[in-house]
């Protein structure tokens, strides 16, 4: 009979041969890719709870500043309705007072509650304050903070309670209040003194 030529014979059984050895390292690819990314996976769910964590110890008394803020303004309105030039005990109470205020705020600074209380004339910024109303001026441009009504607080960036603001209306300024003033001279029946 017709006899194989023995060089495809081996060929043959070498190929039947590392049939299984192909599958098992298919496999061992497998798992080890599988272990690569349970791996990966518990490594970014130890970061998010380490992150998870952090939030939760830097935001915890964020509900306590909440609640001492309320006591930071009635001292702050006390000292403004005290009188500048007491004398005697009354002197003692507002120098008290103004102490009492100082050591609250440092407490507030150490342990990252900031004050955010915006100059006439600052940005207004959406995250940090609260447009309570909003009025012309001729100081100040439109778009920014004229006036603050009440201080606002931050912690570690984030607003605890936004600063009370009154910005300026859209046209405001001291060149849109002349412009204002050129133009009703120009209109024709205008009568306006501009020398008074």
């Amino acid at each position: 009979m017709f006899d194989e030529p023995e060089t495809d014979v081996a060929a043959a059984r070498d190929e039947d041969d590392l049939g299984p050895v192909d599958a098992l390292i298919a496999e061992r690819d497998q798992w080890k890719d599988r272990a690569l990314r349970a791996i990966a996976e518990a490594e970014n769910t130890k970061k998010r709870a380490e992150t998870s964590n952090n939030d939760a110890r830097a935001y915890a008394i964020q509900k306590f500043a909440r609640d001492l803020l309320g006591v930071a303004d009635n001292l702050e309105r006390a000292i403004h309705a005290a009188p500048k030039d007491a004398e005697g005990a009354a002197a003692g109470l507002v120098s008290g007072l103004e102490l009492t205020q100082k050591a609250l705020l440092q407490a507030f600074e150490g342990n990252n509650l900031r004050r955010v209380a915006p100059e006439p004339g600052e940005t207004f910024d959406p995250h940090l304050h609260q447009a309570m109303m909003e009025q012309p001026s001729e100081t100040v441009q439109g778009g920014k903070v004229l006036q603050t009504l009440q201080a606002g607080y931050e912690l570690f960036g984030r607003t605890v309670r936004p600063a009370m603001v009154v910005v300026a209306a859209k046209g405001s300024g001291a060149a849109a209040g002349n412009a204002a003033y050129a133009a009703a001279e120009a209109a024709p029946g205008g009568a306006f003194d501009g020398k008074a």
